[in-house]
């Protein structure tokens, strides 16, 4: 059967993916299982998921729904139809002022927060995966997290749910009409769910069971709490989806009740010398009130020991310590001081290594918990290359937990996992513990396997644990559900799927398995790859930041990819790895953009652009390089020839209408693909300024200004105004600050350009030849130098391993500033009496997020305007200098989220801080998106 074309009655051509790449890049999830789907599809709307359903059921084929794809256990994995829920899914609407939010599947968790956050509230789960976890599966997983415990995961915060069976029919639990429908509609479903309800009612003993096992977390099996704790089918059938994942219905929408985000927090690292002993601290902090105990094992916090900021101490703890971050939080300072005072009364009976010291300071705070959420990764990244790694879940009663984890570290010795981790939320008796085995022998599977089954006894028969706390049942534990709860209601469970789900096609072998080795099948081989990327664990943090997410490909994907080609080459199979190889130089290569923003949201800092760029320099053949090195050495001359291009185009467009170069050049690139897209945005370039020019005024701060070379040639005024170069000037003029160019500027550049494309011999030309003309324009080092283009600035500042030793010693003695740092330190500060814009919205480019500059571009904007919106999907425009001229389809996907929300409103001015980034958000928005120096400037008379 040819899926594609039988698809194609569903789903448009462009949302079905079944080439190669497609199903091998989305093989795998965060977890360590992987299957190769038949198909990806991307369906917009209900009706297109009912059809999918039909479609299943007619060809008896399985499929799966999947969002952020962050879950760990194997349970967004299939062999049948992936529904890739990602990107059409975001809906998100704040209702009763903030008290309840509607939520569609695929918008992150993080971002639902963000929007929540103006009224002071958040959801209940809180997993340390929320910004890349999508909201489809932290219901779907019945997702907790650090601060939410028991009582505010996603089952006691879901108000309504809005489901669609595999049979294609939908329900609503906000609609009242509904409950007599399901009534109808589904008679067998309906009255089975009613004798399950009326027998555990009735039978003492089961009722006691199931709610002694939700005291602590638990995530094992369906939800079947919801047949004591709701009456109507109804709801019990939408509360056993919240923790099902996806294994019995779709969930389309579901408004959840927010809890508070509490304003003030104050939060400390307390050192233990043993992991028993910092167990003992769980009383007196859950007794004082703290809201958040993260437990660390000495393992885990040698993982992230060489983090920089972090304090020294956790580099000179003893070899058997352990650390438990803690936080109190109130809607008030007093209350938040009582509960602190009262803890820090019982710190005396503890044998603590330091004594507590808390902070309130929300930078501080902020990095604790960045280390403390991406301990999985980061912890995960120092595992030997080449083996996996597996996340366990599982937790206790409180009152047991230090015996626990002294049993479970005798299971480590036992089976030789000597690199095994602790961590969790010790607050809620949930511990996660990590081991990294190499399952290349069959050897290794059984011991893995023996481990397993010991850790089920311990957990299960010895202290009446739950095996999943908050990950979910997947394929690592579905042969152990019985075994935890019991064969009675595990009946009960598969009863309810089979009358759901009769022949077994949503998800199936996830919560209920007959096979008894499914936890040690599919399991996901990570084999060595290049040294940027290899300690990547594929956990899918570094996502929503991909410009190209929409389009092509995620860094996830890239380096999932990379390993697929590895793993063809040791097998030999070379038919397979010419056609991935083909296809990764378009996905991979061409439409990444290299602008390093996945490195921020990864854990332990992986940089995917650096891959490709790397990818990049060894495509280039040698006449290639050549040439791009003749053209750093001719610079000067390539940046008249364009001046006179871009002139000779707008001469064109002039005579023959505004659209006529986009014509020519679209045609041009049909028959040559690197031929760059002239776009609306592009102007005749500007004036120069003299060389060696200086303002008129004398002042005892002096600076040196380069211009870049986009602001030469692309730096033009529109409406009139000045050219970007005149506007620094008169902004500097006006704030009393004397400025010189330098000469010979324009035979320069940041090397970006060269950079960016992977041609290192170029880019270390540029590179040096940059250094060593601003050594001499700043004599010696001793002015400043500001350069006018963010990007080009963070470029510059990340130079220095392409020098020469003795330009290395000159670019560490150079002062080079942004224009965002030279505008906020040194102008702002002249300026406090300024005629403010109105309501404005700006771009933060992803160069000030990578300088850590971003706030002081905010704090900028609204010393100079009334009202200052920085957009919540604000992200990369993916136009990495001219990728966005080469390849604009890259553009326009990346820009799209920002510039819907943008265009819900009319704002006085645009501004961002790097010229081509300003043109494509001005072509996404329609709107004329400049500098933040001419706000500045408008605002000084």
């Amino acid at each position: 059967m040819d899926i594609q074309k039988q698809l194609e009655h569903i789903l448009p051509p462009a949302r079905i993916k079944t080439r190669l790449i497609d199903l091998l890049s989305y093989a795998a999830d965060a977890g360590f299982y992987s299957l190769i789907p038949k198909a990806v599809v991307q369906p917009v709307n209900e009706q297109e998921i009912i059809r999918l359903f039909q479609f299943s059921n007619e060809q008896c084929i399985p499929m799966v729904f999947r969002t952020g794809g962050t879950s760990l256990s194997g349970q967004s994995i299939t062999d049948g139809i992936l529904v890739d829920l990602s990107q059409y899914w975001d809906k998100l609407q704040i209702e009763n002022d903030g008290d309840t939010v509607r939520v569609q599947p695929g918008i992150t968790g993080g971002m639902v927060n963000t929007y929540l956050k103006k009224y002071k509230r958040k959801i209940g789960p809180d997993p340390a995966s929320i910004n890349s976890a999508m909201m489809g599966g932290i219901l779907s997983n019945n997702s907790s997290g650090m601060c939410c415990g028991v009582s505010l995961n996603s089952y006691h915060t879901v108000k309504y749910i809005r489901f669609i069976l595999p049979d294609g029919k939908s329900f609503n639990t906000e609609d009242p009409t509904d409950y007599d429908r399901f009534a109808k509609e589904c008679p067998v479903l309906f009255n089975l769910l009613s004798s399950i309800r009326d027998k555990l009612a009735a039978d003492t003993v089961l009722n006691n069971r199931i709610r002694n096992k939700y005291q602590i977390k638990n995530t094992v099996g369906y939800s079947v709490n919801a047949f004591i704790d709701f009456q109507h089918p109804l709801d019990i059938m939408a509360h056993l989806l919240v923790g099902a994942e996806g294994t019995l219905a779709f969930i389309a929408e579901t408004v959840m009740n927010t809890v508070p985000d509490y304003q003030f927090k104050s939060t400390a690292m307390l050192y233990f010398p043993d992991i028993f002993t910092a167990c003992q601290a769980l009383v007196p902090l859950n007794n004082a009130g703290a809201r958040a105990v993260e437990l660390m094992d000495r393992a885990s916090l040698h993982a992230i020991e060489n983090m920089p900021d972090l304090p020294a101490v956790i580099r000179e703890l003893p070899e058997n310590a352990s650390a438990l971050l803690v936080e109190f939080q109130e809607d008030n300072y007093e209350k938040l001081e009582d509960r602190v005072n009262y803890f820090l009364r019982d710190v005396a009976q503890l044998s603590l290594l330091h004594a507590p010291v808390f902070t309130s300071n929300p930078k501080e705070q902020e990095y604790f918990w960045k280390v403390r959420k991406g301990l999985f990764p980061s912890v995960g990244a120092v595992r030997k290359s080449g083996s996996t790694v597996i996340l366990e879940d599982v937790a206790f009663p409180v009152a047991k937990l230090g015996d626990a984890i002294v049993d479970l570290q005798q299971l480590f010795k036992r089976y030789e996992y000597i690199n095994a981790i602790i961590f969790g939320h010790a607050r809620d008796g949930n511990i996660h513990f990590l081991i990294t085995p190499e399952f290349n022998s069959p050897s290794e599977v059984t011991r893995y396997d023996l481990f397993m089954k010991d850790v089920v006894d311990m957990v299960v028969k010895k202290y009446d644990g739950a095996l999943k706390a908050e990950h979910g049942t997947g394929r690592n534990m579905a042969p152990f559900v019985e075994t935890e709860w019991g064969g009675e209601i595990y009946e009960l469970m598969k009863q309810v799927k089979q009358a759901v789900d009769p022949k077994n096609l949503l998800n199936p072998g996830v919560i209920i398995n007959d096979d008894k080795n499914v936890h040690i099948k599919d399991i996901k081989p990570l084999p060595t790859v290049e040294h940027e990327v290899d300690k990547c664990i594929e956990c899918g943090y570094c996502e929503h930041k991909c410009p190209s997410r929409n389009l092509t490909t995620t860094p996830r994907r890239r380096i999932v990819i990379r390993r697929e080609l590895k793993k063809m080459e040791i097998r030999g199979d070379k038919e397979n790895h010419k056609i991935l190889l083909n296809q990764y130089q378009y996905d991979g290569m061409d439409t990444c953009a290299v602008d390093g923003l996945c490195a921020t949201a990864c854990p332990v800092d992986i940089n995917t652009g650096e891959l490709i760029k790397r990818l990049r320099r060894e495509n280039h053949s040698p006449f290639a390089n050549k040439t791009a090195l003749w053209v750093a050495k001719n610079f000067g001359v390539m940046v008249w020839t364009a001046r006179f291009a871009l002139k000779a185009g707008a001469v064109v467009n002039s005579l023959f209408g505004k659209k006529a170069m986009t014509g020519i050049t679209s045609g041009i690139k049909k028959i040559i693909p690197v031929m760059p897209l002239w776009t609306d945005q592009i102007a005749s370039p500007p004036s120069l300024l003299p060389i060696k020019r200086k303002t008129n005024i004398s002042s005892t701060e002096k600076i040196i200004y380069y211009p870049s070379c986009i602001s030469r040639m692309l730096g033009s005024g529109v409406n009139g105004k000045k050219n970007l170069m005149e506007t620094f000037l008169s902004v500097s003029e006006k704030a009393g600050i004397e400025v010189e160019v330098p000469e010979n500027v324009f035979g320069s550049c940041c090397s970006q350009i060269f950079s960016s494309k992977g041609y290192n011999d170029a880019n270390k030309y540029m590179a040096n030849v940059f250094i060593e003309r601003m050594w001499q324009a700043s004599k010696r080092g001793t002015l400043r130098i500001v350069i006018d283009v963010s990007s080009c600035a963070y470029s510059i500042k990340n130079m220095r391993h392409h020098l020469s030793e003795e330009n290395q010693d000159r670019f560490d003695r150079l002062k080079i500033l942004d224009c965002v740092d030279y505008l906020h330190d040194m102008v702002m500060p002249k300026q406090q009496s300024v005629q403010k814009k109105g309501s404005i919205v700006v771009h933060p480019v992803c160069s000030l997020q990578k300088m850590n500059t971003q706030d002081k571009f905010v704090h900028l904007a609204r010393h100079y305007a009334e009202q200052v919106t920085v957009p919540v999907h604000a992200g990369c425009c993916g136009m990495a200098g001219d990728r966005g001229f080469l390849f604009p389809e890259l553009t326009t996907s990346a820009t799209m989220p920002e510039a819907l929300e943008v265009k819900q409103h009319k704002y006085d001015g645009y501004y961002s801080s790097t010229k081509t980034c300003e043109m494509a958000m001005s072509a996404a928005v329609n709107e004329n998106y400049e500098s933040i120096l001419y706000l500045l400037d408008e605002a000084v008379s």
